[in-house]
Formats: structure tokens, sequence, C-alpha cells
């Protein structure tokens, strides 16, 4: 966990108040974190979680298992998307 002290104008606090009261938080520094975690995605992606990761390999080695390399023609991927 990082400590900060900063500096708001009275639009910056007014907004940190609205959020701190409609998710019900403690502290001004929870209502910046919200605030990251609504807006950040615009900026960073986020890491993906290491079980979430395995969920995935998982799934992709029981899809080769099953079904191996097939290729797919473009006959029967337009036949698939209904495309004559």
């Amino acid at each position: 966990m990082i400590t900060a002290r900063v500096k708001l104008d009275d639009y910056t606090n007014k907004v940190l108040n609205v959020i701190k009261a409609k998710f019900d938080l403690n502290d001004k520094s929870e209502a910046i974190n919200k605030l990251a975690d609504l807006t950040g995605d615009d900026f960073v992606e986020k890491e993906a979680k290491d079980q979430y990761l395995k969920e995935i390999i998982q799934i992709s080695e029981d899809h080769i298992k099953k079904y191996g390399f097939k290729t797919m023609t473009l006959k029967e991927l337009d036949a698939l998307c209904d495309i004559k």
C-alpha cells in the first residue's frame, strides 16, 4: 500500500465526497481507489489473475485434446456463418 498526501481543488473534493457517499465508503482514500477501479480500464489494463490464466490454459488444452489442431476451410466458415 502506498501513502500519499494530495492537494485537491474544490471540484475534485466534491466529486470524491459524492463517490464516498454513493458507495458508502469510509474515507476519501477509498473514494480515490473506487474512482480508479471505475475509470482505470480506460488508461491501464488490469493484470490477469493466476487462477484465471490457469483456467484459460486448461480450457485450451481440453479443446486441443478433443478436437486437435483441425483447421476450417473458407467454405466451411461461410456455411457456419450462413454466408452464400
